[in-house]
């Protein structure tokens, strides 16, 4: 009788781990269910230039065909699949982090070669409206497509501030907030520090004009950037201030003149941006009265920057910008 009930007691035991186990199992799965759930069933909703856009999941592979937002990628810790214009990026964007040579090329920014972007398969394609709202609806048919607008009238008003929405625009779809918020936050700290090295240096405050100058035409030409550009902005950021004001809204942050222009504005400092084998100030303008005579050039008040700097770009650019700036502020005479 004992022997019986022993063997009872112990098929009831093994029926109730059973039950148990299969209970478990259940559990987990019903877990792991929902977590996939959750990643499918994600969705983000932006405003580009072309509308109103749902993006469904989180985007992974990215092909990005302009060069600042490729840029914004590698800020967020992403590289892209694809980047167009990839063989010319290192010239001008150089903010430190090289792509890997897993990176492919897909055309040009102005022409991008669509049989090379699908034949990465993205979850997502980043755009401008101006290069590639023709070829928006083929672009749709690869992938969900971003367009953003950098050039239009209302990002022109401020296109720093155009660049940090663009920036958290992508941060957002690609599920990566709280990292732009750390990079933003660096971008400002950089900001404050490069200020704090032009105090040390007896430079604080500069009133400055800053150009990008080369030969157009058998032409010297000079772009004056304006108060709504990105460069302006972050020289204005280290308590700089710009003498060049125009009343016309400049769609691209500048206005294209000639060297008689800075007649105006000779009690300012001159930043200059030259190609070495184009520098109009060293070669064309060498000699002439109306570049030799200007004030800021006899006080030797004049600072050569990069001849690739980037004036456009994201965040990290802006960070590279400002140190370049006051790198040639504190130069030695």
């Amino acid at each position: 009788m004992k022997k019986v009930s022993l063997i009872v007691l112990i098929l009831m035991l093994t029926v109730l781990a059973a039950c148990s186990s299969g209970e478990e199992k259940e559990e987990t799965g019903s877990s792991d269910s929902e977590g996939e759930q959750s990643e499918e069933t994600r969705s983000v909703t932006i405003e580009d230039a072309m509308g109103e856009q749902t993006i469904e999941g989180t985007p992974k592979k990215v092909v990005v065909l302009e060069w600042t937002y490729a840029e914004d990628l590698q800020a967020l810790g992403m590289e892209p699949v694809g980047v167009a214009g990839l063989d010319s990026y290192g010239d001008w964007v150089d903010v430190g982090i090289p792509f890997s040579d897993s990176v492919e090329d897909v055309g040009t920014r102005a022409e991008p070669n669509l049989e090379a972007i699908s034949r990465l398969n993205p979850d997502l394609i980043i755009g401008v409206k101006f290069r590639h709202e023709g070829i928006a609806d083929k672009l749709q048919q690869i992938a969900p497509t971003v367009m953003f607008a950098p050039y239009s009238e209302e990002a022109a008003q401020d296109q720093y501030q155009n660049m940090i929405d663009e920036f958290n625009t992508i941060a957002k779809v690609v599920d990566k907030q709280d990292k732009a918020e750390e990079v933003l936050n660096n971008m400002e700290q950089t900001f404050k520090d490069q200020q704090a090295r032009l105090e040390e240096a007896g430079k604080g405050g500069m009133d400055y004009v800053i150009t990008q100058a080369f030969t157009s035409q058998n032409t010297p030409t000079l772009r004056l950037f304006t108060n709504n550009s990105i460069v302006a902005k972050v020289m204005n950021k280290m308590g700089m201030k710009n003498a060049y004001e125009t009343d016309k809204l400049e769609t691209y942050g500048y206005t294209s003149t000639t060297v008689e222009t800075l007649q105006n504005y000779q009690d300012a400092n001159f930043f200059y941006i030259v190609q070495e084998e184009d520098n109009i100030f060293s070669n064309q303008l060498k000699g002439n009265p109306a570049w030799e005579n200007l004030k800021f050039v006899e006080e030797n008040r004049t600072y050569k920057m990069p001849g690739d700097t980037w004036t456009f770009g994201g965040p990290l650019s802006a960070e590279v910008l400002a140190k370049q700036v006051v790198d040639a502020a504190v130069k030695e005479d």
